[in-house]
């Protein structure tokens, strides 16, 4: 764990490891820096991981400020974190929450970016109504974790359908799982789904077409929604391409790890053929 403190006293927890070119890590809702398993540890074989946690997440700071949140704000201070921690650019890969993330990060910090890697995706939502609709139902969610606390919010967040396919892995990584989003806090979730939320994020449709760098967009073939969401992105983008992971839903990372981070390490190396830093 390395804390990197920001000018105004706030600290984003970096954890780096492994060795080769430079590959950002950044996990989803209820997840961490330490959250990824097998697919990290595979990664790290070939590339310098640099695994954060997002704001409210992990070791990151959790303050009563809805400004901390925002999601330029938290793409402003991944983007510092990260330069701080000695990477003035590198490969970046997001999923879910961290895809959105790493879309933003390469939408506004372009030169930071040598190529994007996405794992259950999306720009945000493009309709107003539907943007008002998913913050009405974020702010619900967020009263519901302050209200009875972290615990009780990972039993019902295990149970919902965009999770259904994670009962058939091994116990002992459902546990794993589990006993990571324990360790958030109840301001730092809460406060994440309304300043980072899929409604609170500006959409970025309208930016897809100007991300020229080199792009990977995986989404579990169960995974119906955000399959059809990134077969959608990788039309627009002018260097993306689209990757179905056969039987896996959401969490495909987490599902099929050796297929995912094999993925990954081809998309990488070929853009890195002499294996330098």
């Amino acid at each position: 764990m390395t804390l990197i403190r920001l000018q105004d006293g706030y600290a984003v927890n970096v954890e780096v490891s492994g060795d080769g070119p430079a590959l950002v890590l950044l996990h989803g809702f209820t997840g961490s820096a330490r959250s990824w398993g097998e697919f990290g540890v595979l990664l790290a074989e070939r590339f310098t991981v640099v695994a954060l946690d997002l704001a409210g997440h992990g070791q990151t700071g959790s303050p009563a400020d809805l400004h901390r949140y925002t999601m330029a704000q938290c793409v402003d201070d991944t983007v510092a974190a990260v330069r701080l921690a000695g990477f003035e650019s590198a490969h970046w890969l997001g999923y879910s929450m961290g895809g959105r993330t790493a879309l933003h990060v390469a939408a506004t910090h372009p030169e930071t970016v040598r190529s994007l890697s996405l794992i259950g995706a999306s720009p945000g939502l493009d309709c107003v109504e539907d943007r008002v609709a998913r913050r009405s139902a974020d702010e619900l969610l967020a009263a519901r974790i302050e209200r009875e606390g972290v615990e009780a919010f990972v039993d019902y967040w295990e149970n919902i359908p965009l999770f259904a396919t994670q009962r058939g892995l091994p116990e002992a990584t459902r546990a794993r799982i589990r006993e990571g989003r324990l360790r958030n806090t109840t301001t730092g979730l809460a406060y994440s789904l309304r300043g980072m939320g899929t409604g609170a994020q500006e959409p970025l449709h309208s930016h897809l077409a100007t991300l020229t760098m080199p792009a990977l967009i995986m989404a579990g073939e169960l995974d119906h929604k955000f399959a059809e969401i990134g077969r959608e992105m990788a039309a627009v983008m002018p260097d993306a391409r689209f990757q179905a992971i056969t039987g896996a839903g959401h969490a495909a990372q987490a599902e099929h790890p050796a297929e995912c981070a094999a993925l990954v390490t081809r998309f990488i190396t070929s853009l890195e053929p002499t294996g330098e830093n």
